[in-house]
């Protein structure tokens, strides 16, 4: 069932609020939290759980394989094959797992007394309608100008970066026409965790609130020869401590055309 992720918390947690789930690629849980952020902007929630989880099936992994999507140059070293804007990228790993942020209205979490890591300020949410694997790059750009309203200075980004040869470029020629000179410190956390597919919105939005809330930026890690068409951006190979960030952004794209882009505040 498609739904029973929302369905198991929504019966073990009694939710009689909204139940539902979203399904938009590699996008899908960024979607959520965007969605969630909405609901309670309406004022028709006061809490929303927002996240998904996703198995490392075998035949998912055929299905990518097939598609020779999944990096095969790194077979007897596979903590190597993960690498974002390196030149020698030949596509991303696969991984898996689960992952839930709470969002709540500031007053209603103030009374209850949690834990405050970040605010949610901004949320971009297009569709490329140009191809349904390879990106345009075009809708990339929208969504991150849509999520950005209002908040121009944008200090981390944590890209979806999935170490393909096509799609890392396409984002960072996004990130250049948003941008223009002057972007943001980027990496992308799939260098370190793989591409957990439709979890990995809710993944690294949680990464990114971490660093935010932590005051540090994690590297991207395997960049060996960087790609010359990624040469000019500040992209991070060293972990960063005392980052000075206050704004932070993190991008989910998928296979589609479909785009998300959250920006969170200390």
């Amino acid at each position: 069932m498609a739904s029973g992720n929302s369905g198991v918390l929504g019966t073990a947690f009694k939710i009689k609020g909204i139940n539902y789930s979203i399904s938009s690629a590699c996008a899908t849980s960024a979607h959520c939290i965007g969605n969630a952020a909405e609901f309670i902007q309406f004022d028709k929630q006061d809490v929303v759980f927002a996240g998904a989880g996703d198995e490392v099936h075998w035949v998912l992994a055929s299905f990518f394989d097939g598609m020779k999507a999944l990096s095969t140059n790194h077979n007897d070293n596979p903590q190597l094959a993960s690498r974002p804007f390196d030149a020698n990228r030949d596509g991303f790993v696969i991984s898996g797992g689960g992952g839930v942020v709470v969002l709540e209205e500031y007053e209603h979490a103030i009374a209850r007394g949690a834990n405050i890591y970040g605010e949610l300020v901004g949320y971009g949410a297009t569709s490329d309608g140009f191809d349904m694997v390879q990106p345009s790059g075009e809708g990339a750009m929208r969504c991150m100008q849509q999520a950005m309203q209002g908040n121009n200075k944008i200090d981390y980004l944590n890209a979806h970066g999935t170490s393909t040869p096509v799609g890392d470029m396409r984002e960072l020629e996004a990130v250049r026409q948003v941008f223009g000179e002057d972007t943001p410190k980027i990496t992308s956390t799939k260098s370190l965790t793989g591409h957990s597919l439709g979890v990995a919105g809710v993944h690294e939005a949680i990464y990114t609130i971490l660093m935010l809330h932590h005051d540090f930026i994690s590297p991207s890690i395997n960049i060996e020869n960087i790609d010359e068409n990624a040469e000019g951006f500040n992209i991070v190979t060293d972990l960063i401590e005392e980052a000075g960030l206050e704004t932070v952004m993190s991008n989910s794209f998928g296979f589609g055309g479909t785009n998300a882009s959250l920006v969170f505040k200390k």
